[in-house]
């Protein structure tokens, strides 16, 4: 018998007690009333939408940040707060949960599209438990029939004071926390290597694509164009749907969507078309589509005008340099949930060497990128196998019997 089994023998052999969100505490609202000047040369911390979706425990060495004033009234995110994602395109993507596992003496407050639940008992769930159990199985299915909409799907606090969690002893906290923080240990550690290795391979890539008045440089709307045919939603699937949810932050390609609308018209995209996220917090989402299907309107699609003038791969890797993100950000339009400018973006700047010097940093680039794919290999599917494995145990120790009366 396993330390943990023992201590459950001892401690809750008859079960533990469910109790419904709305019985042990309350929820409460990000940031309001707020403008796009409120997010330049801010005096407080932000906790942003993708800090909470990207993290169990809330990152709280951040950069982000936001003008409050000295009487302004505004919720606080504090010690043992559980936050949520409020909306997302799809019901799955919906209420991930985050949780502030540090104590601090600095203000921290939550952008507006997140929300955050606070236990009026502090006592029942030690933080580092509740960041495991609110993304378990069992809670993430309670969590995710909360959430409605059409094309974009928004959690109902209502709805989620009833989901029901287990709350075993304290002792029994701690030992599965011991035992789920080394499988997190592990991935973070593979998931550090293979983040040096890509970031090996964008310095490179910014380096072979800085260039000076020795090429020829045009504005993007000189070489491309935003793509206007459509095509019906009928006509697409999960492969062929991109929805901004579905580009990759890392910039290595798509996923299949969980999401396909069933009816609509979207934009079509064709086989060496550039997709661009052009919503915050996925304006660095970016892919040369490698085959022909549907977008909706958060994501953009470049069509070059003459591939043999511009490859798609060389623009592709212009337009996946942090220079451009940065650039996109700069001109991003909207305070709540900015937008790049469509008009900003066509007036980026191209350098376009002749096609000879294109075909050949193209080639570089993609040598590099089989080089550290090939070095890493095995990376990616360890991490997997290893999530994989987190995932299992993480919903084993999380599976409690109910104490009944």
């Amino acid at each position: 018998m396993s330390k943990l089994d023992e201590m459950i023998a001892e401690l809750c052999p008859d079960g533990v007690p469910y109790k419904p969100l709305g019985e042990l505490g309350y929820f409460y609202g990000g940031l309001s009333g707020k403008s796009k000047d409120d997010f330049t040369n801010g005096n407080a911390k932000l906790i942003t939408y993708m800090n909470v979706y990207s993290n169990l425990a809330i990152d709280t060495e951040i950069s982000d940040m936001v003008k409050i004033g000295e009487n302004e009234k505004q919720n606080t995110v504090e010690y043992g707060d559980i936050l949520f994602t409020g909306s997302s395109e799809t019901p799955d993507e919906c209420g991930i949960s985050s949780v502030l596992t540090k104590e601090t003496n600095e203000k921290l407050y939550l952008n507006s599209f997140c929300f955050g639940f606070r236990l009026i008992d502090k006592d029942l769930l030690l933080p580092d438990f509740s960041k495991y159990l609110f993304r378990s199985e069992e809670i993430r299915k309670q969590i995710k029939r909360t959430a409605s909409g059409v094309t974009r799907f928004n959690v109902s606090k209502k709805k989620m004071e009833q989901v029901v969690i287990p709350l075993p002893p304290l002792p029994v906290q701690q030992e599965i926390v011991r035992i789920l923080d080394n499988f997190t240990e592990l991935t973070a550690e593979l998931t550090a290597e293979l983040t040096a290795r890509r970031k090996q391979y964008e310095y490179y890539r910014d380096l072979l694509l800085t260039f000076g008045d020795e090429v020829e440089w045009k504005t993007l709307s000189e070489i491309a164009r935003y793509a206007i045919s459509r095509i019906e939603a009928r006509e697409v699937n999960a492969e062929t749907y991109v929805g901004v949810d579905n580009l990759l932050p890392d910039k290595m390609g798509k996923t299949t969507s969980n999401y396909v609308p069933l009816e609509g018209r979207l934009i079509k995209y064709d086989i060496g078309d550039i997709l661009i996220g052009n919503i915050r917090p996925y304006l660095k989402k970016i892919w040369l589509a490698t085959d022909a299907g549907g977008t909706n309107g958060d994501v953009l699609v470049i069509r070059i005008n003459d591939r043999k003038a511009v490859l798609p791969k060389y623009l592709y890797f212009v337009l996946s340099s942090d220079n451009f993100f940065v650039y996109n950000m700069q001109n991003a339009k909207g305070a709540k949930m900015p937008r790049g400018d469509k008009t900003a973006i066509m007036k980026y700047p191209i350098p376009v060497p002749p096609l000879e010097e294109q075909e050949r940093i193209v080639a570089i680039l993609d040598r590099f990128d089989a080089l550290c794919n090939d070095l890493t290999s095995g990376i990616p599917a360890e991490i997997e196998a290893r999530q994989k494995q987190y995932e299992y145990y993480r919903d084993k120790l999380l599976s409690f019997k109910e104490v009944t009366a």
